[in-house]
This record gives structure tokens, C-alpha cells and sequence, in this order.
């Protein structure tokens, strides 16, 4: 039996699951979800390929891990962001803001990358569930705001975090756009909350 490396054999079975799904999170950084396999990321782990299959299915099955655990930091980081919000609007603007930092700080190139890869059937609904959770949010705050067609307000507002997703990835300063893309969203669903 080889030997743990951790106080329990729980410990070291999640101590090993962390060194894959890092390997795993520095090729798809590195070098793009699609270097993600058994074998790339055995190799950066220093493990076995068969060590991989005690822990994932199959290297999409790992991706799918490296999705949820990238929805619940960046839920974690928009909660952070909109908890002193004192009604619904100015929780949007911070939404709003927080999702574009995002943008700014080029994490959302991770997402972008790991998006490619299909996860397998069975995590599908896992991953469907990190991201209703992650609008949970921005939802509740429109239905707050007294907006009538909520649906149509958040395409509006998704069209505006597009284009000034676009505008930041292309080199404008983050923090000009952010103002606008706020300013310009916030005005919007005020006049549509008061027709």
C-alpha cells in the first residue's frame, strides 16, 4: 500500500484531488482547456493516469469541476460585492460592476476556455445549478425594482455587460467603462420600473 501523505486517508484522498485539479487549472490557464487530458495533467501532478480515474471519470469530467468551483468563487466574489447594497438598483449597479471587474482582471478567459470543453451528462444540471445560482441575485433585485417584464430587463442589461465586456477585453480602461455601462443600465431600468 503506498504511502498517504496526510493525516487520514480522507485527507490525503482530497490533498490529491486539489494537486490534479491545480495541474488541471494551470493548463487551462496556460495553454487552454483543451490541454486538459488524463496524460497533461498526470504529468503536471507527478501522478499516474490511473490515479486521475479514482477521482474523475474523464478529463471533461475534471473541467466540469474546474467550472463549478470557478461559479462558486465568482458567486462568493459578487456576494461580497453587492452586500451593502440598501435597494434593488444599486445592488444591479454593484452586480454590474463586480461582473465586469471580472472581465477586467481576465478571469473570465478561464470560463471563456473551460465553456469549450462539453462536460459529461451526469454534471450538466450541476453546472446549470452554479449558474441560475450565480443570477439568483440580480434576479431577485429586478423583480424588487417593480420592472413589469423582467425577462426584457435582463437582456437589456446582459446587452450592456456584452458590449462593455467587449470594450474592456479590447484595452479600454475598466474603470471609465464600468461608470458607463452602470450609469447607462441603471438609467434604463429606472424608466422602464416607472412606466
Amino acid at each position: 500500500m503506498p504511502k498517504i501523505q496526510a493525516p487520514s486517508v480522507a485527507a490525503h484522498r482530497e490533498l490529491r484531488r486539489e494537486q490534479l485539479m491545480a495541474a488541471a487549472l494551470d493548463l487551462a490557464i496556460q495553454e487552454g482547456a483543451s490541454a486538459i487530458t488524463v496524460a497533461a495533467v498526470a504529468a503536471k501532478a507527478g501522478l499516474s493516469r490511473s490515479s486521475i480515474y479514482e477521482y474523475f471519470s474523464s478529463s471533461a469530467d475534471l473541467v466540469a469541476d474546474l467550472v463549478i468551483e470557478e461559479l462558486d468563487y465568482y458567486a462568493l466574489r459578487l456576494a461580497d460585492a453587492i452586500k451593502s447594497a440598501t435597494d434593488p438598483f444599486q445592488t444591479i449597479e454593484l452586480w454590474i460592476a463586480e461582473g465586469l471587474r471580472y472581465v477586467e482582471d481576465g478571469r473570465h478567459m478561464l470560463v471563456k476556455s473551460l465553456n469549450t470543453v462539453t462536460p459529461p451528462e451526469f454534471r450538466k444540471e450541476e453546472i446549470a445549478i452554479g449558474h441560475r445560482a450565480l443570477l439568483a441575485p440580480l434576479r431577485q433585485a429586478l423583480s424588487e425594482t417593480g420592472i413589469k417584464d423582467i425577462k426584457g430587463a435582463a437582456a437589456f442589461l446582459q446587452s450592456v455587460t456584452d458590449a462593455a465586456s467587449v470594450r474592456i477585453e479590447a484595452g479600454n480602461a475598466a474603470e471609465p467603462e464600468i461608470q458607463n455601462a452602470t450609469t447607462f443600465a441603471i438609467a434604463g431600468l429606472r424608466a422602464l420600473a416607472s412606466k
